[in-house]
């Protein structure tokens, strides 16, 4: 089964704020949903569109599973959090387990 992928794309006004009210709080909403963080922050180029300050991916076990992290009361209440501190964007996108290109 594929796996599921939060890709998240968010531009922090208040760092403080973010990581206060957001951040402190998403460990255990994640953890329940089994979610595994495989980018968070980080050095980035950005090549093509408009980049965004911050770049985190999570890996989820499914993408069912992706999606009910999302759709929870717990997450949606860390989105009501996160709103006055970040703008952005979140994809939820199933995995690919097909063929791979050959070399």
């Amino acid at each position: 089964m594929a796996k599921g992928y939060w890709v998240a794309r968010m531009d922090v006004h208040d760092l403080d704020g973010y990581k206060r009210d957001y951040v402190a709080h998403n460990g255990t909403v994640f953890a329940k949903y089994g979610a595994r963080f495989l980018t968070r922050g980080g050095t980035y180029e950005a090549h093509e569109g408009p980049a965004r300050s911050r770049n985190v991916v999570i890996e989820f076990k499914d993408y069912a599973t992706a999606l009910a992290c999302y759709h929870s009361p717990e997450y949606q209440a860390l989105i009501k959090a996160r709103s006055p501190f970040a703008q952005g964007e979140i994809v939820i996108v199933e995995g690919y387990d097909g063929p791979q290109p050959q070399g």
